[in-house]
């Protein structure tokens, strides 16, 4: 397995919308392992292909508590196909905006069909931070951040305050910025 760069806003690499796999093969695989052990490196609970510069619908999450046994779930082609009506507010960050939060508003429960490791179909019905989570890794698969979810002034100032760090080199060592 392999540490990856994490990519860190404002970049155009973020905005972009990322392919769909053809199948999980053992590149995706090996892709999957490397995007864990980045995400568990960097003290994240989830990670997409597209914040360490691979356009591949693929994301990795793993909300166990930290002191707790590893639950990490890898998923190829990820898809929302029911959310429940009930909405829930709760705070966001991101690896690809360090140290910056937002309270964010999205279905409490989604219904989730992608490819798992061995290239089979599933569907799992979630809740919680479990589905925040997803939906916050699914939105990167299209280009969208959290930041996208607030309003353009608070949008403005967290993006304004990367670009400065990323600019005095203040970022922390976890981070490669490209």
């Amino acid at each position: 397995m392999a540490r990856l760069p994490i990519i860190v806003a404002p970049d155009p690499r973020l905005k972009g919308e990322a392919m769909a796999v053809d199948t999980v093969n053992d590149e995706v695989r090996t892709l999957m392992d490397d995007m864990l052990e980045t995400m568990y490196d960097a003290n994240g609970i989830g990670l997409a292909a597209p914040q360490v510069g691979i356009l591949k619908r693929v994301i990795v999450v793993d909300v166990a508590p930290s002191d707790g046994e590893r639950e990490p779930l890898a998923m190829a082609n990820p898809e929302v196909i029911w959310e429940s009506d009930v909405m829930v507010t709760k705070e966001e960050g991101c690896l690809s905006l360090p140290e910056h939060y937002a309270e964010v508003n999205r279905p409490e429960t989604v219904k989730v069909r992608y490819l798992d490791r061995e290239n089979e179909i599933r569907e799992m019905e979630t809740n919680g931070m479990f589905a925040t989570c997803i939906q916050h890794e699914i939105d990167h698969l299209d280009g969208v951040l959290f930041v996208d979810h607030v309003s353009s002034l608070k949008r403005n100032m967290i993006l304004r305050k990367l670009t400065k760090a990323k600019r005095q080199g203040t970022l922390e060592a976890d981070y490669a910025v490209q």
